[in-house]
């Protein structure tokens, strides 16, 4: 049998499984959303954005409406681009939306453990309760102690070099989640965990873009070698899986081996240690490990995973920050702290009730430039009707945060940094729309 044969019987399977899925859609009675018109067998491949992904996507929602319906190779695509449809869809029916991304090309990349796309079931709920138990409101409160100690070493950082602003950003961030996750204490700038974790979210922001791959359409695809002309995704993939690998293993093989060493201890040491001496500073990682105690076999495997999966879920978010401010709201910031605060202390956590502005900056800041313009992409369980459009069965439904951000309902002049838009007589305003609500995602599939 020569190569063509199969790649023929590919091709094939491809086209049929389109076209029965375009007779099935057919003979439905309900109009689908609006959106760009369709091309016979592609659908709308060619409309679907591989840049600006978020902003082209708000341009359709400006032209189309708030639901925006494509179709890749008889894959549909739902975009959402207001918060309130998101809330109907992905909070009140949260049951119907809440199956994983069924990614193909996130499996062959390593990405298959992460939440988002995490199949829904028993593992799901279990890897979705350790990682709530360890970021929700209550709990992050723990972690203050570090985050103050954090605080102060940007400080210093910058009285002696202030020329790299956004290096110290990134350091005080990826220091302080490594420290609260694995109990491991970074001082320099550059160190392989920060390479590590900037790496890994170029693989991830490569494989989560909607209709880049052919693959995601045709699973089949997969099987194809990788030396094929075409299978490039292939040979991406198993490059992807090794920086994805380190992610979760290097920090935390480094954590359990200081156990051997004792040189620096973390609570993932006091907890393979059963805390004898209860010295050690707290992490997230010892309170899961401890539970882990009297385990052995499956069980213990299943626990040990959940906790690595958690933790490197935590260490990923090192991604860069950049926060510019304008010099008429810096005063304004600091003429609020210097009131509040005072010139002999830095301010604290008791202090933030009484900083409206600096608290309306925070949410400015999240708004304006919002770290993940796409929000977690859902995957819709079952046939759903709403607004009088039928929503398919397997549609990959995505809220446009970018979108939401700039919708003028709630933020006149989007495009400005306006901190005072959250402010009435001196206090927060809880009429205008918090970004925090859509900026960290909906329903079962939230990071909250």
């Amino acid at each position: 049998m020569t190569l063509a044969s199969p790649l023929a019987a590919i091709a094939l399977v491809c086209v049929v499984s389109v076209f029965l899925k375009g007779v099935i859609t057919k003979r439905r009675k309900l109009p689908l959303p609006p959106g760009p018109r369709p091309l016979p067998i592609i659908g709308n491949a060619l409309s679907i954005p591989t840049r600006r992904i978020a902003q082209v996507y708000r341009e359709m929602s400006v032209k189309y409406g708030d639901l925006v319906y494509l179709e890749s190779f008889g894959q549909p695509l739902l975009v959402i681009g207001t918060h309130e449809t998101a809330l109907d869809l992905l909070e009140k029916r949260s049951a119907k939306y809440a199956d994983k991304v069924h990614s193909t090309m996130a499996s062959l990349a390593g990405w298959d453990w992460v939440l988002p796309i995490m199949p829904y079931g028993p593992w799901w709920r279990r890897s979705r309760k350790a990682f709530h138990e360890f970021f929700n409101p209550g709990a992050i409160v723990q972690y203050r102690p570090i985050q103050l100690e954090c605080s102060q070493r940007i400080l210093r950082r910058l009285i002696r070099d202030p020329q790299h602003f956004p290096e110290h950003i990134r350091h005080c961030i990826g220091s302080g989640i490594m420290r609260i996750t694995y109990g491991i204490d970074i001082e320099k700038e550059t160190t392989p965990y920060m390479d590590i974790a900037a790496e890994t979210m170029a693989t991830f922001a490569a494989v989560f873009v909607p209709g880049k791959y052919l693959v995601e359409t045709f699973p089949i695809l997969r099987f194809l070698p990788s030396w094929l002309p075409g299978a490039r995704f292939k040979r991406e993939g198993k490059e992807w899986t090794q920086i994805v690998r380190r992610l979760r293993d290097t920090p935390w093989n480094a954590t359990v081996a200081a156990m051997v060493r004792s040189a620096h201890p973390s609570f993932v040491v006091a907890a393979h240690t059963e805390q004898r001496d209860g010295t050690a500073p707290p992490s997230i990682i010892t309170s899961m490990l401890e539970r882990t105690s009297g385990l052995e076999g499956q069980a213990l495997a299943e626990e040990t995973t959940i906790a690595k999966d958690t933790a490197s879920a935590a260490y990923a978010g090192t991604a860069g920050v950049v926060l510019t401010i304008y010099p008429d709201i810096q005063k304004r910031a600091q003429a609020d702290l210097d009131a509040v605060v005072g010139p002999h202390r830095l301010p604290n956590f008791d202090d933030q009730p009484s900083l409206p502005y600096i608290a309306a900056i925070i949410r400015e800041c999240i708004r304006w430039r919002i770290v993940v313009p796409l929000g977690i992409m859902h995957h819709s369980m079952e046939d759903d009707e709403y607004r009088g459009y039928h929503i398919p069965k397997g549609t990959l439904v995505i809220p446009n945060a970018w979108a939401m951000t700039r919708d003028t309902r709630h933020y006149p002049d989007p495009e400005e940094f306006k901190p005072e838009r959250y402010l009435k007589d001196g206090k927060l305003n809880p009429e205008v729309l918090d970004p925090g609500d859509f900026g960290f995602g909906y329903g079962r599939r939230s990071v909250q």
